[in-house]
C-alpha cells in the first residue's frame, strides 16, 4: 500500500477528516458495481466471520477458561472479555478510517481485510495451546482487534458498491450471514468443544480461506492513483467527532440503534437465569432450553431479514419498517409476562426474532443513507456506528443488572426492553433524508 503524494484537488472534510474530495460529475466511481457474485460472496463472508464470533465468544473461550481455573472462572473471563471490549471499541471506525485513505492496487478494502482475516486467523492456530489468563488476554484482544479490522471494510462494500434502491438486499445478505453464522459457529464449537485447541484452528483456517476467496472473486479497482490528502494526526482524529447539528440525521440513527440493540440485549443476556429465576427450571433444564430457544427462532429471523430487505427496496422506503418491527417485538416481549413459562419464552423468541429480523437489514441500509460523507469517508462513518452496536451490547448485561435489582425484578426487564424498543422507534422519525 502506498500513499500519494498530495494532490491540489484534495481537501478537508466537513468533519475535520482529511480526505480525498469525491470524483466530480463524469468521474469514475471509487469501487466497482456490484456483480452477480458480491450477494452470495457477502453472505458466505459475514457467516464466516460471525461464525467465528459466536462459536468463540460462546463456547471456546468460556471452555478454555473454566479448564484453565475452575475456581476463578468467572472473573478471568470477565477480566479477558472487558479488556477486549476497552481495546476494540473503537478498532471498527478506526479500520474504516484507515480503508478510506488506503492507496493500493488492490483498491480499499481489500488490503485490511485480508490483512485482518491473516493476523487474526494466524492466531487463533496458537490460542488453544495458552495456559496463562495474561496471555489469554493479550492473544484475545489482537485476535478480536483484527477481526474487527476484517469486518469495517466488509460491511462497507455495501455502501462503495450498491447504489441506494438495492442496498436493503446487500443489507439484507449480511443480515443473513450474521444470523446463520452466530447459530452454526456455536454448534460447530460445540462439537469441538472437547478438543479447544482444534476449534480455534478450524475457525481460523475458515477465516483466512473465505476472506481470500472474497476478495479474489470481488475485486476492488485500483486506488492507488486516486488522489489523498497528506496524513496530520489532529484532523485525523477530530474527524471521528460528527457534529450533530451539521448531521441530525446521522445522530439520530446512531441514537435509534443504540436503543434498539441496548432493549434487545438486556433481555438476550440473562436470558438463562430468565429461565432458572422467573420461569422456575433447574440450571440444566434451563442450558437444554437456551438451545431450544437459539434455534426456534432461527428460520423465522432470517425470512424476516430476506423479506424486509428486498421489500424495503421495492418500495423505496426504510423507516415504515422500523416501525413495524418495533410494534412486532413489543408485542413478542409481552407474552413472558402474560405467559411466565416456557411457552411465553418460545413465542417471545419467535415473535421477537422476527421483529428483530425485519429491523436489522433496513436499518443497515437506512445507516449507509445517513453518512455524511458518503463515497470518501463511508468506512469510518459506518465504523462510528457501528459502535452503536457495541457499547449498548456491552452495557447491556449490568443495565439489566440494576433493573432487576431496583425496578421490580424480571418482569421489569421485558418492560424496559419494550421502551428502549419505542423510544428508538421515536427518534428514527426525524430522520429526513431516508424516508
Amino acid at each position: 500500500m502506498t500513499i500519494t503524494p498530495p494532490d491540489p484537488a484534495a481537501g478537508i472534510a466537513p468533519t475535520g477528516l482529511i480526505r480525498a474530495e469525491a470524483p466530480a460529475a463524469g468521474d469514475p466511481a471509487a469501487s466497482p458495481p456490484a456483480t452477480k457474485r458480491l450477494l452470495p460472496g457477502l453472505l458466505a463472508a459475514s457467516l464466516t466471520l460471525f461464525a467465528t464470533y459466536g462459536g468463540l465468544i460462546a463456547i471456546l473461550l468460556p471452555s478454555q477458561i473454566a479448564v484453565l481455573d475452575p475456581a476463578h472462572k468467572v472473573q478471568n473471563l470477565a477480566i479477558v472479555t472487558t479488556t477486549s471490549f476497552v481495546f476494540t471499541l473503537f478498532a471498527q471506525p478506526l479500520a474504516g478510517a484507515f480503508s478510506d485513505r488506503t492507496r493500493s492496487r488492490f483498491g480499499r478494502r481489500a488490503p485490511w481485510m485480508v490483512m485482518g482475516a491473516l493476523v487474526g486467523g494466524i492466531l487463533l492456530f496458537g490460542m488453544g495451546s495458552l495456559q496463562d489468563v495474561f496471555w489469554i488476554t493479550v492473544f484475545w484482544v489482537a485476535i478480536q482487534v483484527a477481526l474487527n479490522f476484517l469486518q469495517a471494510p466488509l460491511t462497507t462494500i455495501t455502501a462503495d458498491r450498491f447504489p441506494r434502491a438495492k442496498r436493503g438486499g446487500a443489507s439484507a445478505m449480511i443480515g443473513l450471514g450474521t444470523q446463520l453464522g452466530m447459530t452454526v459457529g456455536v454448534m460447530i464449537a460445540a462439537a469441538l468443544g472437547a478438543q479447544i485447541g482444534i476449534g480455534y484452528s478450524v475457525f481460523g483456517i475458515a477465516v483466512i480461506v473465505v476472506t481470500v476467496l472474497f476478495v479474489v472473486f470481488n475485486k476492488d479497482w485500483s486506488s492507488k492513483n486516486a488522489a489523498v490528502a497528506p496524513f496530520r494526526w489532529g484532523p485525523f482524529f477530530r474527524g471521528f467527532w460528527i457534529n450533530p447539528r451539521k448531521h441530525p440525521d446521522f445522530a439520530w440513527a446512531f441514537a435509534a440503534r443504540f436503543l434498539l440493540i441496548l432493549g434487545y440485549f438486556a433481555v438476550t443476556a440473562y436470558q438463562l437465569y430468565l429461565l432458572t429465576d422467573y420461569i422456575g427450571m433447574s440450571l440444566a433444564e434451563a442450558q437444554g432450553a437456551t438451545l431450544t430457544l437459539t434455534l426456534i427462532p432461527l428460520v423465522p429471523t432470517m425470512a424476516a431479514i430476506a423479506l424486509s430487505g428486498w421489500w424495503s427496496d421495492k418500495v423505496g422506503r426504510r423507516k415504515v419498517f422500523i416501525y413495524a418491527a418495533t410494534v412486532v417485538m413489543v408485542i413478542g416481549l409481552s407474552f413472558p409476562l402474560m405467559m411466565p413459562n416456557m411457552t411465553g419464552m418460545i413465542i417471545m423468541s419467535v415473535v421477537n426474532g422476527i421483529g428483530f429480523g425485519l429491523y436489522m437489514s433496513v436499518d443497515a441500509a437506512l445507516m449507509t443513507e445517513v453518512l455524511p460523507s458518503e463515497g470518501t469517508d463511508a468506512g469510518k462513518d459506518l465504523g462510528i456506528l457501528n459502535v452503536a452496536t457495541n457499547i449498548p451490547q456491552a452495557l447491556s448485561a449490568p443495565i439489566a443488572a440494576v433493573i432487576i435489582g431496583s425496578f421490580g425484578g424480571y418482569p421489569m426487564l421485558f418492560v424496559f426492553a419494550m421502551v428502549f424498543a419505542v423510544l428508538a422507534a421515536i427518534v428514527t422519525a426525524p430522520i429526513r433524508s431516508v424516508k
